[in-house]
């Protein structure tokens, strides 16, 4: 039941040792503040760190070709090898359970005029898969689907950029422009966080690339989206199934490193982003840990000095009749809600500092710092929960003190 006498002493308690309120706060202000700051920078880090994945999943795989560097079944050294269509297919029927997307990509450079502006783009014939391969987000209209690709469609996807040069304030969707002489109707428009050069290339689909410009099935590169869920170690082991599959599928010899070949560097920062990410989720745990507890030595050992300056006024509150239960929860009650406003204050001082000073750490490599209310709410339940403690214990111990001994003390 609500007791208004009980909270009305409380608040003049506080209001009559000001002093005594704002050391204790403070201790928890500054912790809080302190543990929201630090999970922020630490969220930040890894923020910069995961967008220079962004230009690409960061589960995607490029398969690239070469020329053989050993005689294998008979062929010669130094035979051109050249992904087909049916390399892909092949690719997505042999590994069903750990691979996601999948796209053929054909990339050349094309003069594409609108009226009477003109410029030289890279043009890429893509499977459907792509958009999720290469994280591109429609703004207008739509990507390649399947019937596109069914239908060879002389349907184009611009960039952002592309846009803007070829079509200035006016909206390019549903607009035709001339390809090497071939009208293509753009049907979307898309952004690309990877920068400026990715918002320049434009997506058309892979077999209509293929039938009007180069007269066959064959593709440049092969795109492959493995399942997130897999570690580094499994990933590798999937990129060598698919390479010895393919080497096998195209006569290569099983040792020969150049005629069949993956991005091994996308698996390299794949790795260290993962090491670091996993220091990371050890290292806020024990920035956070050092933080809660330092404020939480803190705020104890202020209790235990703030019950024993009142033991006179424990001393006297018994000699008028209150019961130890009583002086108990005026303590408790009294730590709990300075506790709470305060911790509540370190919050949002935090959380203004990250804002405000956000832009300035991105030199630093600390790109949106942040961090989860639910966390510093969890750790200003544990200073509460601490408070209480250190204000329990000798709280009790004070109360039961005969009050002539407690006004005698000094």
């Amino acid at each position: 039941m609500f007791d208004l006498d009980l909270w009305r002493e409380i608040f003049q308690s506080i209001n009559k040792n000001r002093t005594r309120a704002i050391l204790s706060g403070f201790t928890v202000v500054f912790a809080i503040m302190l543990f929201t700051i630090l999970f922020g920078i630490a969220n930040g880090l890894d923020n910069n760190f995961q967008k220079r994945f962004i230009q690409r999943s960061e589960n995607a795989i490029t398969f690239y070709t070469g020329t053989t560097s050993k005689p294998y079944k008979g062929y010669q050294i130094g035979r051109q090898i050249f992904y087909y269509n049916d390399d892909a297919r092949y690719i997505k029927k042999e590994f069903p359970n750990d691979i996601q997307y999948i796209s053929g990509t054909l990339r050349r450079n094309y003069n594409i005029s609108y009226k009477e502006k003109k410029g030289e783009y890279s043009v890429m014939g893509i499977d459907p898969d792509y958009q999720f391969l290469q994280k591109a987000k429609i703004l207008k209209g739509r990507f390649i689907n399947d019937r596109d690709i069914l239908n060879r469609s002389k349907y184009i996807i611009i960039g952002r950029l592309v846009e803007s040069d070829l079509f200035g304030k006016e909206s390019a969707l549903g607009k035709y422009v001339n390809l090497e002489g071939v009208a293509y109707r753009v049907v979307g428009v898309y952004s690309d966080d990877g920068g400026d050069s990715q918002e320049r290339i434009i997506y058309a689909p892979l077999t209509t690339i293929q039938k009007l410009y180069t007269g066959d099935n064959k593709l440049g590169t092969i795109m492959v989206g493995y399942k997130p869920d897999l570690s580094v170690d499994q990933t590798i082991a999937l990129v060598n199934r698919i390479k010895s599959k393919l080497k096998n599928k195209n006569s290569v010899a099983p040792d020969d490193q150049r005629a069949i070949r993956a991005s091994d560097r996308i698996l390299t920062e794949k790795k260290r982003q993962d090491n670091f990410s996993l220091s990371l989720r050890i290292l806020i745990p024990i920035i956070g840990f050092g933080t809660l507890i330092a404020g939480i030595l803190g705020i104890s050992n202020i209790m235990i000095f703030i019950v024993k300056e009142r033991t006179k006024e424990i001393g006297i509150r018994k000699a008028l009749g209150a019961t130890p239960r009583s002086i108990v929860s005026i303590i408790l009650l009294e730590t709990i809600l300075i506790t709470t406003i305060t911790g509540y204050l370190g919050l949002v001082i935090g959380v203004s500092i990250l804002k405000g000073i956000g832009p300035s750490l991105e030199r630093y490599f600390i790109l949106d710092p942040g961090v989860n209310i639910s966390i510093v709410f969890t750790a200003t339940i544990v200073l509460i929960i601490a408070g209480g403690i250190a204000g329990f214990i000798p709280a009790k111990r004070a109360s039961k003190i005969k009050p002539i001994v407690a006004l005698r003390n000094d």
